[in-house]
C-alpha cells in the first residue's frame, strides 16, 4: 500500500463522519425557520431530528455486516451517494412530509457510512500508526459537534435552512471521488451475516414506539391507534430479545450485556443522549421562539457549551489513564444533570445569560464523558468483538435522542399549553400544545389587538418557561440516574488486560 493511501482514507472517512455527525447538531437552529417556511407542526419538528435518529441507530449495526460482505469501500461510497442524494433532496423538501422522508434517508446513508469508517481507518493504517489515526478521527467527530450550532446558525441566516442540507453535495461528491480512486477494497466474508429477523423486529419497534410518543397528545394517549402502537412495539422488542437470544449470528449481541461494564456504557451513552441532547431541541425553540434571536446569534449562545466540551475531551482522555474510568462517567453525568437544573433560572422575563452557568457546566460534563465511554465500549470486550461493541453503543446514542425528543416533547405539548392558559386566563383564545410547543403563539398574537397581543405574548412567554423548567427537570433526573449507573456499574477488573488486546487492536473490527 503506498505511504499516502492511509491518508487520503483518513481524509475520506474524517469528512463523511464530520458530514454525519454536523447533520445531528447543525440542524436545531434551522428549526424555526424550517417551521416557518414550511408551516410544520412540532411534531413535524420532532420528526425532522427524530427520522434521522431512528434510521441511524435502526441500521447502524446490520449496515456493517453488508460492508463486510460486499465490500468497505465499495459500501461506503454508497453510503456517501445516498446521504448526498437525501441532503438534495432535504434541501428542495417543499413540505414537512417530505423533508422528514429524506432526514430518514439520510440517516440510512449515515448509517452506512458510520459502520464502515473505523474499518477501513484500521485496514489502511498498520498496528502502531492507529493510534494516531484514531485520535484524528475523535478530534473530526467532537469539531463538528462543536461547530454544529455556528455552522447551522451561520448558513441559515445568510443563505437559507436549505444551505444546511446543500452544503454536504459539493462536500460528499469530493468523498466519492477520493473513495473511488484512492481507498482499497477490504471484505471479512467470515462476519458477513445479516440478521434479517432482527433488523425488522428491531427497526419496526423502534418505530411504533417513537410515532406513539410523538402523536401521543393529538391522537389521545388511550386512544386505539396509541395504544395498538404501544403494545406493538413492547411485543416486537420481545420478540426481538428472544431472536437475538437464539441467531448464531445475531445483529445485537446480548451477551456482552452480562459484562457489568458495557451494560453501563451502554446505560451512560443512553441517558446522556436522552437528557443533554434532546434538550438542544427545546432549548433552541426558547432561544429563538421566545427570545427572538436570529439563527447565527442562536448558534453563538450554544458556543460555551460546544467549547467546554470541545476543551474538556482530550483532557478527560489523559485523566482516563491515571483515575477510575467510573468516575470520569458517573461524575460527567453528574455534571450534565447539575447542568440542567442550573438552567431552570430560566423565567419569562430572562435574557439568554440565564443558560450561560447550565451550558458551562454541562459542556464540561459532555466533555469529561465522550472519551472515557468510547474507550470503555471497546475496552471491555475481546478485540474480536470490539467492532459490535462500538457499533451497540452509537446505537444505544441514536436511540436515546429518538426517544429523549420524542418523550420529553409529549410532556412539554402538555405542559406549555396548560401553564400558557393558566397565565392567559379566562376569555383568552384557545391555544393547542402543538402551537405553543411550535412557536405559533407569536403570529397568533400578531393578529390580535395591541392590549390583547402584549397579554398573549407575556402568558407565553410564562407558560413556555415554566413548561422548559420542569422538562429540565426531567431531564437532569435522567442524567443523574445514568450517572448512578455509571457509578455502580463500570469496575476496572471488567477491561481486557494489555496481553489479551494491544491499545490498537481493539477499534480493528469495526
Amino acid at each position: 500500500m503506498e505511504n499516502n493511501t492511509k491518508w487520503w482514507t483518513l481524509g475520506a472517512v474524517c469528512v463523511a463522519i464530520f458530514m454525519l455527525l454536523l447533520d445531528i447538531t447543525v440542524v436545531n437552529v434551522a428549526l424555526p425557520s424550517i417551521q416557518r417556511d414550511l408551516g410544520s407542526s412540532f411534531s413535524d419538528l420532532q420528526w425532522v431530528v427524530d427520522a434521522y435518529a431512528l434510521t441511524l441507530a435502526a441500521l447502524l449495526l446490520t449496515a456493517g455486516s453488508l460492508a463486510d460482505r460486499f465490500g468497505r469501500r465499495l459500501v461506503f461510497t454508497i453510503g456517501l451517494g445516498l446521504f448526498i442524494a437525501a441532503s438534495l433532496a432535504c434541501g428542495l423538501s417543499g413540505t414537512p412530509l417530505v423533508l422528514n422522508l429524506a432526514r430518514g434517508l439520510q440517516g440510512i446513508g449515515g448509517a452506512i457510512m458510520f459502520s464502515c469508517s473505523l474499518a477501513l481507518i484500521a485496514q489502511a493504517f498498520p498496528p502502531r500508526q492507529r493510534g494516531t489515526a484514531f485520535g484524528i478521527f475523535g478530534a473530526t467527530t467532537g469539531f463538528a459537534v462543536a461547530t454544529g450550532p455556528l455552522v447551522g446558525g451561520a448558513l441559515t441566516d445568510s443563505l437559507g435552512w436549505e444551505w444546511i442540507f446543500f452544503v454536504n453535495i459539493p462536500i460528499g461528491l469530493a468523498a466519492i471521488a477520493v473513495s473511488l480512486t484512492k481507498l482499497q477494497e477490504s471484505r471479512d466474508p467470515a462476519r458477513a451475516r445479516v440478521d434479517l429477523p432482527g433488523l425488522v423486529t428491531w427497526s419496526a419497534a423502534l418505530f411504533l414506539l417513537i410515532f406513539a410518543l410523538v402523536r401521543g397528545n393529538a391522537e389521545g394517549w388511550g386512544s386505539p391507534l396509541i395504544v395498538s402502537f404501544l403494545v406493538a412495539s413492547g411485543f416486537l422488542l420481545a420478540a426481538f430479545v428472544a431472536i437475538e437470544l437464539r441467531a448464531a449470528h445475531p445483529m445485537l449481541d446480548l451477551t456482552l450485556f452480562r459484562n457489568p461494564s458495557f451494560a453501563g456504557a451502554a446505560i451512560v451513552a443512553f441517558t446522556l443522549s436522552a437528557s443533554m441532547f434532546s434538550m438542544f431541541l427545546y432549548l433552541t425553540l426558547y432561544i429563538q421562539n421566545v427570545l427572538g434571536y436570529k439563527p447565527l446569534p442562536a448558534g453563538l449562545r450554544f458556543m460555551p457549551f460546544s467549547l467546554l466540551a470541545f476543551i474538556v475531551a482530550p483532557i478527560a482522555g489523559k485523566l482516563s489513564e491515571r483515575l477510575p474510568v467510573r468516575l470520569l462517567l458517573g461524575s460527567g453525568l453528574m455534571l450534565v444533570g447539575g447542568g440542567l437544573l442550573l438552567m431552570t433560572a430560566v423565567d419569562a422575563h430572562s435574557s439568554w445569560s440565564a443558560l450561560l452557568p447550565g451550558f458551562i457546566v454541562a459542556g464540561a460534563g459532555v466533555g469529561m464523558i465522550n472519551p472515557p465511554l468510547a474507550s470503555t465500549q471497546v475496552g471491555v470486550v475481546s478485540p474480536a468483538r470490539s467492532g459490535m461493541a462500538s457499533g451497540i453503543g452509537n446505537t444505544f446514542r441514536q436511540v436515546g435522542i429518538a426517544t429523549g425528543i420524542a418523550g420529553l416533547g409529549a410532556i412539554f405539548q402538555h405542559l406549555v399549553a396548560s401553564k400558557t392558559m393558566d397565565a392567559l386566563g379566562a376569555g383568552g383564545p384557545h391555544l393547542t400544545g402543538e402551537a405553543l410547543a411550535s412557536g405559533r403563539a407569536r403570529q397568533i398574537a400578531a393578529a390580535l389587538p395591541p392590549d390583547q397581543r402584549a397579554h398573549l405574548t407575556e402568558a407565553f412567554r410564562v407558560g413556555f418557561t415554566g413548561a422548559l423548567d420542569d422538562l429540565l427537570v426531567i431531564a437532569a433526573i435522567v442524567a443523574f440516574a445514568g450517572a448512578l449507573a455509571g457509578y455502580a456499574l463500570v469496575r476496572r477488573r471488567d477491561f481486557v488486560t494489555a496481553h489479551e488486546a494491544t491499545p490498537e487492536a481493539a477499534p480493528v473490527a469495526a
